[in-house]
């Protein structure tokens, strides 16, 4: 189906992974009454990256789709400042958070290419 293009997008593809990823981990190792909380903060933030993604893909132009890559990118951030409180409130480990950091900053990475690429063009 070649209505939907962004899900082809690696960007968006490996999006999805780092929020499963992130999901399983939130989910295991949160306690339940953290749910109203930090919880459904990151999963808000993790959805925004994605749809964010997938919104931008069909806009009018590449200045329109970078606006939304920006988006996605402030939407990492913010999961990225999640998982530090995290830390902080011993609700995940450093090995656990050293490893969602590295995944997240391969996602940055993949983010910012996509923007150099639509400002280049």
């Amino acid at each position: 189906m070649t209505k939907f293009k962004f899900r082809n997008f690696p960007v968006y593809q490996d999006a999805c992974k780092f929020r499963n990823g992130i999901r399983k981990v939130v989910n295991r190792e949160f306690p339940k009454e953290e749910g109203f909380d930090l919880t459904t903060q990151v999963f808000r933030a993790l959805n925004s990256i994605i749809l964010n993604i997938a919104e931008g893909a069909d806009r009018a132009g590449d200045k329109d789709f970078v606006y939304f890559i920006n988006l996605s990118q402030m939407s990492l951030n913010e999961v990225v400042a999640c998982l530090d409180l995290a830390l902080g409130d011993w609700l995940i480990d450093e090995k656990t958070h050293k490893d969602l950091l590295a995944n997240a900053e391969d996602l940055a990475k993949q983010l910012i290419a996509v923007k150099e690429k639509l400002i280049s063009s």
